[in-house]
């Protein structure tokens, strides 16, 4: 927590008036007592009505004060940590945006909506019930002691006899159960992990007819929470009983030596209800203490791994944030002798050597697991080369604005993604000013006009309102507006049929761009100037269609399997 408090420097008012209003509360709190023995000892005993009424009164007026100052204290936590909270949530949003592909891959994405939602909130809940009860329960339990103190001293010793006893319970339970929170709290991610992958995979799932399987799954998870919380419960359980036995074990020694004192003429019968009152206050107050640590417990653990996020350096640095000049005549993507490894000890590519010239079109093609993807995330820089170079117009990516390497280049991912809103909500991704007619323009050359009637068309999260090949259509169409110079197409064609992806392709070959487009069938690139064959990671072939087709093995057996697979 003590990481975080760089939030709180704009609450600083709050942190220290909603503390002070509270301790004020807790003060006229301890008047009380004194208040309502003086009313049974000069008012009641005494038969004074016009003394009962005029303490009485004060009691009222304590009464508002302390509601006045709670209500004040209330409103300054809430602000301050609803406020704290909402900043924490949009630097921890905005710094997970910095993060490269390498630390989002090891985070992962459960793990980081978790801590931007219930971590966040244990966070919060800490803020406000640390300003609302840190300085006031324990202020109240030694106040009461004090105040026992001066009214006996030898009757004091039963309060601090009993506070010992309840913070022994109390400590014993917190030292029992929060084991079982830390387990409750990670059990309950296990759970909304499981809740996120039936609900994303609704789909597989009914049609592999896995149901049962999953529901089974989700209930032994579910099970096993219950069984930690029952226990949790279980012994939280004993929390009340046990110190409520302390309280009024030590309520009766009080009355028991207490009266004999009043009968001696020691103390007043006022003195007798103050004390016990005070007993009370220093029995609530250990309570609402005990709960605290169980809270502050939860917001560190959460404060932990939140700042676990914070502390995480992206590898992919932007190193400068001034545009770069290309280098004329160069070639628009050049590879020189590339390595690169994810860093388990494997390499994905090794020695890759090319270049593809402006205005061209060059076909990427492979086995599974080759790398070709990994490749196109270089050129956008989603990941740095452990070896080489990659330049885009002459320039190492690296010397790159961010803004300015990506604004050259438009990405058709190989998972068609597409966000809730409208066509024309997503096709402005890549210009933001784009005209409808530079929409209709972009969606008329991807075959996407033949089912998108107009541009405020309704899009589902994901896209999901749109069949496969469909999201394909817009996820290109999203690419071509604004004209990019430099197109990638990953796998982008795999939910078409042959007589789309060939429309598709020939409206594509009067783009003024250069094309780089990575797919599984040769039937898409044979017409590229020249084409990249890739092999565990290695450039095994590189020339055209026909160059490689009668000099390399590994595309030659590609095209042939694919062709008999199409003459079937």
């Amino acid at each position: 927590m003590f990481k975080l408090r760089r939030f709180l420097k704009d609450y600083k008012p709050q942190l220290i008036i909603g503390p002070l209003c509270k301790l004020f509360e807790a003060v006229l709190e301890l008047f009380v007592p004194l208040v309502m023995a003086q009313i049974i000892d000069n008012g009641i005993i005494k038969g004074d009505a016009s003394y009962v009424y005029k303490m009485g009164g004060a009691l009222v007026v304590l009464g508002v004060l302390g509601l006045s100052s709670a209500l004040v204290c209330q409103y300054m936590a809430s602000y301050t940590s609803q406020g704290a909270g909402t900043k924490i949530r949009a630097a921890l949003f905005e710094h997970i945006g910095t993060l490269s592909h390498r630390e989002l891959d090891r985070l992962t994405t459960p793990a980081l909506i978790t801590r931007m939602t219930s971590d966040i909130n244990y966070v919060q809940a800490n803020i406000a019930m640390t300003m609302r009860l840190l300085l006031r329960a324990p202020f109240l339990i030694i106040g009461a002691l004090v105040m026992s103190c001066f009214i006996d001293l030898q009757i004091s010793l039963i309060f601090f006899g009993a506070t010992a006893v309840i913070g022994l319970i109390l400590w014993l339970v917190m030292r029992g159960s929060l084991p079982f929170y830390k387990k409750i709290q990670a059990g309950l991610d296990r759970l909304s992990l499981l809740a996120r992958e039936n609900l994303g995979g609704n789909r597989v799932i009914r049609a592999f007819s896995k149901q049962r399987a999953q529901r089974d799954a989700f209930d032994d998870e579910a099970k096993r929470l219950e069984k930690t919380t029952v226990r949790v419960g279980r012994l939280s359980a004993l929390l009340n009983p046990a110190t409520y036995a302390v309280t009024y074990i030590a309520v009766i020694l009080i009355l028991w030596f207490g009266g004999q004192k009043v009968g001696g003429g020691e103390l007043l019968s006022g003195d007798i209800v103050a004390l016990t009152s005070y007993m009370t206050q220093i029995l609530l107050a250990m309570i609402v203490l005990a709960n605290l640590v169980v809270l502050l417990s939860k917001g560190s653990a959460g404060a932990a791994r939140i700042n676990e996020v914070f502390e995480t350096e992206p590898s992919v640095k932007e190193l400068s944030t001034v545009e770069v000049k290309p280098v004329e005549n160069a070639p628009k993507v050049e590879f020189k002798n590339v390595d690169f490894s994810y860093g388990d000890g494997d390499s994905e590519l090794q020695g890759i050597s090319f270049k593809i010239e402006k205005n061209t079109t060059a076909g990427i093609i492979g086995t599974t697991g080759s790398g070709k993807s990994t490749l196109l995330s270089l050129i956008m820089r989603y990941y740095d080369t452990t070896d080489g170079t990659v330049e885009v117009d002459g320039v190492d990516v690296k010397e790159y604005p961010f803004e300015q390497l990506r604004g050259k280049i438009a990405v058709v991912p190989q998972k068609a993604v597409l966000f809730s809103g409208t066509v024309r909500s997503n096709m402005k991704w890549q210009k933001p000013d784009a005209s409808d007619d530079e929409i209709w323009k972009a969606l008329k050359t991807a075959q996407a006009d033949k089912f998108i009637d107009r541009l405020d068309m309704s899009v589902a999260q994901g896209g999901m309102n749109f069949s496969g090949g469909q999201r394909q259509r817009l996820c290109i169409a999203r690419a071509l507006v604004g004209e990019p110079e430099l197109i990638i197409l990953d796998d982008s064609f795999s939910a078409l049929d042959f007589a789309t992806e060939k429309a598709l392709r020939s409206e594509l070959m009067k783009k003024k761009a250069t094309f780089i487009i990575v797919t599984q069938r040769c039937s898409t690139i044979m017409g590229a100037d020249k084409i990249l064959v890739l092999e565990d990671g290695c450039l095994v072939g590189e020339g055209t269609h026909g160059e490689l087709y009668e000099s390399n093995p590994t595309y030659r057996e590609i095209c042939r399997t694919q062709l008999k697979e199409a003459a079937r």
